[in-house]
């Protein structure tokens, strides 16, 4: 028995351990009808959630235009944001950002199951959200870019990845058999 602890990891893993590990997966994975709804089901709420952060992002703001500011210095925001008397203020801004960023670290990979994993998730969120806080303050009037908004948008992936996103696409979809 001591023997068998002290084989190398390189070894191959005996058949019965292998066809244990294919049955786990097989059994918390859900048929192909019932795979093909949730799928379905959660690109249907990522097109709302697009639909909603176009809205919420990319809606002109003329009277808040001279407050606008570009900020590429990650923190300085953050900073304003927690200088403001009224902490409610810099909860609602940095809460909001930071649930903006939730049902895209859920749906995604169940939506896109080559995403799935956490360095994918947060590079495809980062590359999202700068490409609409480019387009937000290069296109709307009265919002600007800011760094801060990107990185709060991809914490909040990383949270709704994390908390459910990971379990729900491992749900949906399984992962071939490793040899």
């Amino acid at each position: 028995m001591a023997r068998a602890a002290s084989r190398p990891r390189s070894w191959p893993r005996p058949r019965a351990a292998k066809a244990r590990e294919t049955e786990r997966r097989e059994r918390h994975t859900l048929a192909l009808p019932l795979r093909l709804l949730a799928t379905a089901c959660a690109f249907v709420f990522m097109v709302a959630f697009a639909v909603v952060l176009a809205r919420l992002t990319l809606h002109p703001s003329p009277a808040s235009e001279a407050l606008t500011h570009t900020n590429l210095h990650p923190g300085r925001s953050l900073r304003a944001y927690l200088d403001q008397p009224a902490l409610r203020d810099a909860v609602k801004q940095i809460g909001g950002n930071v649930l903006l960023g939730v049902p895209f670290g859920v749906l995604v990979p169940v939506v896109a199951p080559r995403t799935r994993g956490v360095l994918r998730v947060v590079l495809l969120t980062a590359v999202v959200m700068l490409l609409v806080e480019s387009a937000q303050g290069a296109l709307v009037t009265g919002r600007a870019f800011d760094i801060d908004d990107v990185i709060l948008n991809t914490g909040g992936a990383l949270v709704g990845y994390l908390l459910l996103g990971r379990r729900l696409s491992r749900t949906v979809h399984a992962r071939g058999a490793r040899t």
